[in-house]
């Protein structure tokens, strides 16, 4: 891939540097940007981890290259891992109120999986973007699984990744929730139900904590 002209660092933490690159144009085409993850910048005794949330990134961006409104995967060489830049602003700071965005969400979050993939993460506004023309997408597959069967856990890992997207909708536009999905929301998965009396505090250190992270955080990263 060619050289970018610039780099921008969005962030550094202890998984490694995340980096908007500006490319230059290329014949007929003109110039744009992607976003890098290098894992080489990590602690050394995370260094392995970091690897390997990269490539879980890669594996899911690799089955999702025809969806719009997701990144799409640019290149992965085991160390760096380089994405497509996607504009837009992250839930938190726009907020919206617009059913439409959230229809839309729901057809996203459902070709996503069609696909085979779970994003395992949708609970973070950070990782919710508002395009330019008001539509969904989603960033930061870190954490997506894409399993090699459709069963019981996949159903289940599914079922949570629609039951945060409800979540934000009850935040920001509660008066147009459905009788169907105001029972989504009332029955959280047995999984779910475990991770957040034994997990998530546990979770919550070690991101909190130790790698200085909060859920709202990273909007430099995931926003694009």
């Amino acid at each position: 891939m060619i050289g970018p002209t610039s780099r921008t660092v969005l962030k550094r933490d202890l998984l490694g540097s995340v980096c908007r690159l500006d490319l230059p144009a290329q014949g007929s085409h003109a110039g744009s940007a992607c976003i890098e993850r290098d894992t080489r910048d990590a602690r050394w005794w995370l260094r392995l981890a970091a690897r390997r949330l990269a490539a879980r990134e890669a594996r899911a961006l690799a089955a999702l290259q025809q969806v719009p409104g997701l990144p799409r995967l640019l290149q992965w060489d085991g160390h760096r891992l380089r994405r497509s830049w996607l504009d837009g602003q992250p839930m938190q700071r726009i907020q919206p109120r617009d059913p439409a965005y959230y229809r839309e969400a729901l057809r996203l979050v459902r070709r996503l999986h069609a696909a085979g993939v779970v994003h395992n993460d949708l609970a973070k506004e950070p990782n919710w973007l508002v395009a330019p023309d008001g539509s969904p997408a989603v960033v930061d597959f870190q954490l997506a699984m894409r399993p090699r069967y459709r069963g019981w856990r996949f159903r289940v890992l599914a079922y949570d990744d629609l039951r945060h997207l409800l979540k934000h909708k009850r935040t920001y536009c509660p008066e147009r929730l459905t009788a169907r999905q105001r029972a989504i929301l009332a029955r959280r998965s047995w999984p779910a139900a475990i991770w957040m009396r034994t997990g998530k505090p546990a979770y919550r250190w070690v991101t909190r904590g130790l790698l200085g992270w909060s859920d709202r955080e990273g909007a430099g990263d995931r926003g694009h």
